[in-house]
């Protein structure tokens, strides 16, 4: 399967080629919806002043581009950075793109005082090729939180928490066809392809926020 990834600045477009439904807590249409594409908008500080209703001003921007009824993210990690991953595994496909920036970190069952600094996150989002209920896209959820979870400590960042297992911002929208399929554990076709799809977008996406860091 190959979904279409188009790149322009402030935006990130992945077209999921069909209507699907998609379960989220992204900032545009969270929870289950009905959508044939996943946005990103790239901002800075400087775009969302304290005092800015956030959800107002993206909702206005994405009625302008004719964009509502989308999904969308927001990230402050360079959009041009995003990666890319799909996995086959018998009849299940997945595949996942990624934007991974790590500025926010965090250690589960931890907080680190992020005042006055820059947000980084990392947001995924995953397309299926199998279908599934909303039982098991929710399942389908918990693995791509999973692979999200081992890959970023496969980076060993390091904080005075602990080695970091994610962000305060991050957020993940899962895509499928929607049937009668309530499961997508580790022991299937495809929570194995979610797993190793995801894996290896964040994975690689970290390793070049490790990278630009250390540059």
């Amino acid at each position: 399967m190959s979904g279409c990834v188009t790149l322009e600045r402030p935006w990130l477009t992945f077209d999921l080629g069909t209507q699907m439904q998609v379960l989220s807590w992204a900032i545009n249409r969270p929870g289950f919806v009905e959508a044939n594409r996943i946005l990103w908008r790239e901002v800075r500080n400087a775009d969302l002043p304290q005092d800015m209703d956030v959800h107002g001003w993206l909702a206005e921007t994405l009625r302008a581009r004719g964009d509502s009824d989308a999904v969308c993210f927001l990230t402050s990690r360079d959009v041009g950075f995003f990666t890319q991953a799909s996995a086959e595994v018998g009849a299940a496909a997945a595949q996942c793109v990624a934007t991974v920036g790590l500025s926010n970190a965090e250690r589960v069952g931890h907080r680190v005082d992020r005042s006055n600094f820059d947000w980084g996150t990392i947001n995924i989002a995953v397309a299926l090729q199998s279908g599934l209920s909303q039982t098991g896209l929710i399942e389908a959820l918990t693995i791509a939180a999973q692979a999200r979870t081992a890959a970023i400590l496969e980076l060993g960042l390091a904080l005075s928490t602990g080695i970091a297992t994610g962000t305060g911002t991050d957020c993940i929208a899962i895509a499928a066809p929607q049937t009668t399929s309530d499961y997508a554990g580790l022991h299937t076709e495809i929570g194995e392809a979610i797993g190793r799809a995801v894996y290896d977008a964040t994975l690689e996406g970290g390793r070049d926020w490790m990278r630009d860091m250390k540059g």
